[in-house]
């Protein structure tokens, strides 16, 4: 089942995309795609509706983020050997964990705002872990238990702030706009084994990753399993996952990174796609 969130910026309603790929509309059965909707129970009712009975959305619609109500947003460095590799760094023995502060996510075609005197603004697909139940020193045998589904994130980053001023990725991750996530929440029953999706992402129509999630350091039940054991997870909160390489950091033969006018273009097996255009700072954005 693919659930999403239409409309507006800060207006968003909840939606199920039916069998052609139309947006039904899900307000009827919850007030929003986020909390106590992605319990086991409330999933499990909602796959249960016949998509032809919810109203059907007309016309093109703004995707929203695919989840409301996100308290945190985690985030897995260095989880592709070879990313590490491009990245110059040694390949992790412990999952490397820092933040994307929640007030950077967005819709996943909105525009992404490069910050002001940025160096490096950067790409990353990624897989997004969604959290349907509350998540506290989890055990991996169960940790899956507790996923609610699955989405496209891009990871933008901006490396100058992220490694060369003074210590902590944060500074560099969380820029506001820095979040696409959706352009779906995709059930775990639909998306089968979350080590085996096909993930890709271009700039410019150039494609310059194109990698696999089986080629995780650590799995989606590790790491939910790790993070669990010095944070409690919540219901809407979202971990994204690393991603393979071919970011503009490891570019040959030389670096290149995003700016104003650049369009990018990625997505994940059975998750969707996304596409953002890059636009300069303003004091209005």
């Amino acid at each position: 089942m693919k659930l999403c969130r239409y409309g507006a910026p800060g207006a968003e309603k909840p939606g199920l995309i039916d069998y052609d790929g139309r947006i039904r509309d899900l307000s009827g059965h919850v007030s929003d795609i986020g909390g106590d909707a992605l319990s086991q129970a409330t999933i499990g009712g909602l796959r249960g509706l016949d998509p032809a009975t919810l109203p059907l959305v007309d016309g093109p619609v703004r995707y929203g983020p695919c989840v409301a109500g996100t308290r945190h947003f985690v985030a897995i460095g260095l989880n592709y050997a070879d990313h590490a590799a491009e990245s110059n760094l040694p390949i992790p023995e412990e999952p490397v964990v820092f933040n994307k502060w929640a007030g950077c996510i967005q819709g996943p075609n909105d525009p992404v705002t490069i910050p002001r005197d940025s160096r490096k603004t950067d790409w990353e697909v990624e897989l997004g872990i969604v959290i349907g139940t509350r998540a506290s020193y989890v055990e991996e045998a169960h940790a899956l238990d507790h996923v609610a589904g699955y989405c496209v994130v891009n990871d933008v980053s901006e490396r100058h702030w992220q490694t060369e001023r003074g210590g902590t990725w944060d500074k560099g991750k969380g820029f506001p706009t820095f979040g696409p996530i959706g352009p779906w929440l995709v059930t775990p029953d639909e998306v089968g084994d979350p080590q085996d999706l096909s993930m890709w992402l271009s700039v410019n129509g150039r494609k310059v990753q194109d990698g696999n999630t089986r080629t995780m350091i650590f799995g989606v039940a590790h790491i939910i399993s790790y993070v669990s054991q010095f944070m409690t997870l919540e219901p809407g909160d979202v971990i994204t996952t690393g991603t393979p390489p071919g970011v503009g950091l490891g570019q040959k033969p030389e670096p290149w990174f995003l700016k104003a006018g650049d369009v990018v273009e990625l997505g994940i097996e059975k998750l969707g796609e996304q596409r953002q255009d890059f636009v300069a700072w303003s004091p209005a954005r």
